[in-house]
């Protein structure tokens, strides 16, 4: 097994709001967690701990959830993470303010037998076939937003965790039920790689390759040579900025099974 991670701030005035992390126990198997944090806009999110603080929180618990309560479905252990990240803070926090902090979500979980997936927003699920077939798992809910409303504060406050809007993991545990999950046999999988989406952009806004070519990049130069693509279109000022931000936090993590 050959697990390879890396993790960049899109700036270094800002803390990094991504969180990666990977497990590969000595009973076997193993467990990737991929957070990209929500940063809020100008004029709070009604919490005292701030958003990489709530990653921390959340991812931790994922981790530690994923690998050692195998009996429990992935939506169930995002929910109960979920909970259990609130739990910490509604004491001091308004949990209740729409911009509560807040994070994409991807895990997975593999055995012997199977490989488990959870995806919730905009960060990317890359599972390879044996046979070098590339499929993307993606929630797909807030590309379907219109520019126009994005750029609108108020109006993307309006569709956050909203029906007909897009969903994050923040102060609800319900919203586990909305996470595209799955499960493939083991022997379907070659590898898996999950992205945020300021490394996602290489090939979802740069169009510098397809998915296929995403993986063998970083099969060839690892998660760190992907950031590094990134960061390379991300500064000829030829080239538009991506959702609002030429530069933005960018984690992969790639895992030969």
């Amino acid at each position: 097994m050959r697990i390879d991670l890396a993790t960049a701030p899109g700036s270094q005035e800002r803390p990094n709001e991504d969180w990666v992390s990977a497990s590969a126990p000595a009973s076997g198997g193993g467990v990737l967690v991929v957070l990209d944090g929500v940063t809020p806009p100008a004029g709070g999110d009604g919490c005292a701990h701030g958003v990489p603080w709530f990653v921390a929180r959340l991812g931790g618990r994922l981790t530690e959830l994923s690998g050692s309560r195998r009996d429990m479905p992935l939506d169930w252990i995002l929910a109960e993470a979920v909970r259990a990240t609130a739990e910490a803070h509604r004491d001091t926090c308004d949990l209740s303010h729409v911009r509560t902090p807040q994070a994409t979500v991807v895990l997975v979980r593999w055995d012997e037998a199977y490989v488990e997936h959870l995806v919730l927003s905009d960060s990317v699920l890359l599972l390879q076939a044996p046979g070098d077939g590339v499929t993307a798992v993606l929630d797909d809910r807030l590309d379907r937003v219109p520019p126009e409303v994005l750029r609108s504060v108020a109006a993307t406050d309006a569709l956050r965790n909203a029906e007909g809007g897009f969903f994050t993991a923040a102060a609800d545990p319900s919203v586990a039920a909305l996470a595209v999950t799955g499960r493939t046999p083991r022997a379907r999988v070659r590898a898996v790689a999950a992205l945020t989406d300021g490394a996602s952009r290489w090939t979802d806004t740069f169009g510098e390759g397809d998915w296929a070519e995403c993986l063998a990049v970083l099969r060839e130069e690892g998660a760190e040579g992907l950031i590094g693509r990134v960061r390379a279109v991300e500064s000829d000022r030829a080239r538009p900025s991506a959702r609002y931000k030429r530069h933005d936090d960018a984690s992969a993590v790639y895992a030969e099974l």
